[in-house]
């Protein structure tokens, strides 16, 4: 599955959880939803995931944590937040870089409609 077709399907699923709780809720309530939806739909899912962050001569074990990380193929940050601001964008697009994942998705669940909330990023590789 290609990583368009794979957002196709996490996009509709963050969509129906979207419609069912609305917006209002912690990060970590979407970001489980939406880990258990995808699990049950047959994917590989992955939650917090610890990356380690190397600069020069200073390795860190976990520089950061990814919120999802689906199929190996796409990663998913997940917000629950007024707004989303240029930095969310840029801390994806790192995420996507230092991990070599060439798709990303910026997920607001605090929208009134999911669609406005939902952002792809694509690191040029």
């Amino acid at each position: 599955m290609t990583e368009n077709d794979l957002s196709y399907k996490i996009i509709g699923l963050a969509v129906d959880i979207h419609r069912n709780v609305g917006p209002g809720l912690l990060e970590s309530a979407y970001e489980n939803a939406l880990a258990y939806e995808l699990i049950k739909a047959g994917y590989e899912v992955r939650q917090q995931v610890p990356m380690p962050f190397i600069y020069k001569e200073i390795k860190l074990e976990c520089g950061y944590r990814m919120d999802l990380l689906v199929e190996n193929k796409i990663i998913i940050e997940v917000k629950s937040i007024e707004n989303l601001a240029p930095v969310h964008y840029a801390q994806l697009l790192t995420y996507l870089r230092l991990s070599q994942i060439k798709l990303g998705l910026l997920m607001n669940f605090n929208t009134k409609l999911m669609k406005e909330g939902i952002h792809r990023v694509v690191n040029q590789l």
